[in-house]
């Protein structure tokens, strides 16, 4: 079946996230080793994800854990210093493939309030034909609900669907659905994908 849509992923495929990166750079590397073992930051932000309060949840947790208190409140107060730089070659692929009429859109675990402050620092956040964000979803990949819910959305089903993330969990669970796939290592392989499917010349993915 041709390809009628592609799918991006937008965490470490259009925008670099790296939390401990960050946190190495500003607390040191054994803090944020002790910060990350004794508190499960990443399933905090699962909660975010799932469409709860940005900041309520994640002041509750440096509540709870005040020996942490204001490393933890860094995840909601410096939150864009984390979710940087953007991977500019990732982004012009996709505009490459919206200017050759393909829709594109974005399947991201992303929270509410979180990504409404994401559009407002990276513009090209607002350029999908849709957003698919798991916040207003209420389910987080890889739960094969959210991938049911893109395919009712748009009408597309199977490999007339291709979808990029970087995470091999979530690339299974559209596999298993009969979408086409690529596994995001880097945006060079990405285009190299996009050129092989005939959606890009390899002029437009330069």
């Amino acid at each position: 079946m041709t390809i009628k849509a592609v799918i991006f992923d937008i965490g470490n495929v259009l925008i670099e996230w790296q939390p401990e990166r960050f946190y190495d750079a500003e607390i040191g590397e054994a803090r944020r080793r002790a910060l990350f073992s004794a508190v499960d930051l990443h399933a905090m932000n699962d909660r975010v994800d799932l469409g709860e309060g940005f900041r309520d949840v994640i002041y509750e947790t440096a509540e709870a854990h005040p020996e942490f208190r204001a490393e933890i409140r860094m995840w909601h107060d410096r939150w864009l210093e984390l979710a940087t730089p953007t991977i500019d070659r990732s982004v012009r692929l996709m505009h490459a493939l919206r200017a050759g009429g393909l829709p594109v859109h974005a399947l991201t675990n992303f929270g509410i309030q979180s990504f409404d402050l994401a559009k407002q620092h990276f513009g090209f956040l607002n350029d999908f034909d849709t957003a698919f964000v798991s916040g207003h979803m209420g389910v987080i990949k890889p739960a094969a609900r959210i991938y049911e819910m893109v395919e009712e959305a748009t009408g597309l089903t199977g490999d007339a669907l291709l979808f990029t993330d970087d995470r091999a969990d979530n690339i299974a669970a559209a596999s298993a659905r009969g979408w086409q796939t690529h596994l995001f290592d880097g945006p060079e392989g990405w285009a190299n994908r996009l050129v092989a499917d005939g959606l890009l010349t390899e002029a437009a993915a330069a």
